[in-house]
């Protein structure tokens, strides 16, 4: 019985003809901001993470400092210039399991996007690309300037000469249950900076 039920069904699936349906129409206005710090900030912070403006690397020390998160941070990776509680070279790890017990990792951003707060991240210059979710707690440091309006401007600046990685990231690790309890930190780091540089 089963066994035609099954044969049944493929039939009527292989027998259905849809109707083409002609692409969307991409060349249209897309939504922008007259304040694209202020709306990264606004959804970043909606998500779970926080934004914070800096003039230059000082002030991104000096803000680092205020964090309970690196204050405490027994262990700190960064691949930016300039942060000077950093005591762990990703260089010197041959295997990732040795970046288990980083408790904050400072990265560059590439670019930002202002309608979901998200980061374009690469393995440019990391060698383990795990340490993004290996970390306690996560921040970016990227040029104001670098904040795009939306999705599609963004996806126009990516662009893929050879193989790679890449990701857009916003806010910390979070899941929520069937109940809706979110857990912030289930997967991956637990906060999330960026810092917006000048």
């Amino acid at each position: 019985m089963a066994a035609s039920s099954k044969a049944e069904i493929l039939r009527a699936l292989r027998n259905t003809t849809l109707e083409s349906v002609e692409l969307p129409n991409l060349d249209q206005p897309w939504t922008t901001f007259p304040d694209r710090l202020g709306q990264f900030s606004t959804v970043l912070e909606a998500v779970g993470g926080r934004a914070v403006r800096a003039a230059d690397m000082a002030e991104v020390n000096r803000e680092l400092e205020q964090l309970p998160a690196y204050a405490e941070a027994k262990r700190v990776c960064s691949l930016v210039d300039g942060i000077r509680k950093a005591n762990v070279r990703i260089e010197d790890a041959t295997d990732p399991h040795q970046l288990e017990d980083v408790d904050f990792f400072v990265a560059p951003g590439r670019f930002g996007v202002a309608e979901n707060a998200a980061v374009w991240l690469t393995d440019e210059g990391v060698r383990h690309r795990v340490l993004y979710f290996l970390t306690q707690h996560l921040a970016l440091v990227m040029p104001a300037a670098e904040l795009v309006d939306n999705m599609h401007q963004a996806y126009q600046r990516l662009s893929f000469a050879e193989p790679g990685f890449g990701l857009f990231l916003s806010g910390p690790s979070k899941t929520a249950d069937i109940e809706q309890a979110l857990v912030i930190g289930a997967h991956g780091a637990r906060s999330h900076t960026v810092f917006l540089v000048g």
